[in-house]
């Protein structure tokens, strides 16, 4: 279908669309599920972002892999820059997250073991430079909600070295993060 829509064939381009918004809206439900009741980025509008970034992008999607990297690379855009906008506006730093055995979460403000997300995102950027694979994780379980599977899946490598790189990541970046 994607090599029909790149060749310009628009029933193929129009069913093209409408799989990757379906794709996107079911990422934006399970992040946005996790957030916290007062979170005013709605899914409607966090997927409408990232699909319009999503489109901005030069490169055709080869296939699901690429599409779910892309992907989570946009909803981590935009899910920053919608927390940045919020805390210069408020100042109140109440985008919070953490780091559990399973997943990383958002939580209240009252957890002990909450995180800002802005400061997740800078701890990310850092282990990317180290360990490219493991952020890539980071980034395929926090913005895009995937499983330990379906990243094994996305990534092509076997769960359990997702399992093995996932709890790597997720030691760092308590490390990291206990100042925090």
């Amino acid at each position: 279908m994607l090599a029909l829509a790149r060749q310009g064939d628009a029933a193929a381009q129009d069913e093209a669309a409408r799989q990757v918004y379906a794709e996107l809206r079911a990422i934006a439900d399970g992040y946005l599920r996790r957030e916290r009741v007062d979170h005013t980025l709605q899914p409607t509008a966090l997927v409408n972002e990232a699909y319009l970034r999503l489109l901005g992008q030069d490169a055709p999607w080869q296939n699901r892999t690429q599409f779910y990297g892309i992907a989570a690379q946009m909803m981590r855009r935009v899910l920053v820059d919608h927390a940045r906008r919020t805390t210069a506006a408020r100042r109140d730093r109440d985008l919070l997250v953490t780091l559990d055995n399973d997943t990383v979460a958002t939580a209240s403000a009252e957890t002990d073991s909450a995180l800002d997300v802005l400061v997740v995102h800078d701890a990310l950027a850092q282990l990317e430079v180290l360990d490219p694979r493991q952020a890539r994780i980071v980034e395929l379980k926090f913005f895009v909600g995937l499983s330990l599977d379906e990243i094994a899946e996305v990534l092509e490598i076997s769960a359990a070295t997702v399992s093995r790189e996932w709890a790597m990541a997720r030691a760092w970046l308590q490390a990291q993060l206990g100042d925090a």
